[in-house]
């Protein structure tokens, strides 16, 4: 079985299609206003509408407040709820559908965090002082082997690119991945043929 791939950050419908069109199975729309990747209700809408249906559409907030959530969840389609703040195993737990909590791994004391939370599985990202995501870092892998052990799905992230994914998957055996950064022409745009050579290494990585 091959490796969920999301590529996240995605701003504009020609992106979003251009994801569809190059395997992707989910993308990643950014609520946090802070992120160069920032989108608002009108363009998520738009890019939801544009997608096929058999792609699932990832919300993703930091410290968003819980009426802005629903109004989200509602308005955009969205499949899956991902939180990337300080939110708490309490706050992620009330929505109606499946979440992802992020964590920004700096050691062996980040993993001690994620039993606490009920989430369906976990995105592991690098952590990078006062950035949030897509800072194109690693960090070390053998920390995201580990966090298999608490038997929930684990999504990879952090300073993935068509050129390192393949040992990335094959090391951690992930059930997804996720990548922003490392499949863009600049920051919020995408590069159609790094989607597309992404995409296929990361499928490719356990054939």
């Amino acid at each position: 079985m091959s490796v969920t791939v999301k590529i996240c950050g995605i701003t504009s419908e020609a992106d979003a299609l251009a994801a569809a069109e190059a395997g992707a199975d989910a993308i990643g729309l950014m609520f946090y206003e802070g992120s160069p990747r920032h989108v608002t209700l009108e363009q998520a809408k738009a890019i939801s509408a544009a997608l096929p249906q058999h792609v699932m559409r990832v919300g993703v907030f930091v410290n968003a407040e819980e009426a802005f959530v629903h109004q989200a969840l509602t308005e955009c389609m969205l499949n899956i709820l991902q939180f990337h703040g300080d939110e708490t195993p309490e706050e992620c737990s009330r929505y109606p559908v499946m979440t992802l909590k992020a964590f920004r791994v700096q050691g062996e004391e980040t993993l001690a965090q994620l039993e606490a939370y009920p989430s369906a599985g976990y995105l592991l990202d690098a952590y990078v002082k006062d950035a949030l995501g897509g800072t194109g870092a690693t960090f070390n892998w053998d920390l995201a082997v580990r966090a298999q052990e608490f038997g929930k799905p684990i999504f990879l992230a952090g300073g993935l690119t068509p050129e390192n994914v393949v040992e990335a998957v094959r090391k951690v055996q992930p059930f997804g991945v996720d990548v922003s950064s490392g499949v863009e022409s600049e920051p919020g745009r995408k590069d159609a043929e790094q989607m597309r050579t992404f995409v296929a290494a990361a499928k490719g990585a356990l054939a």
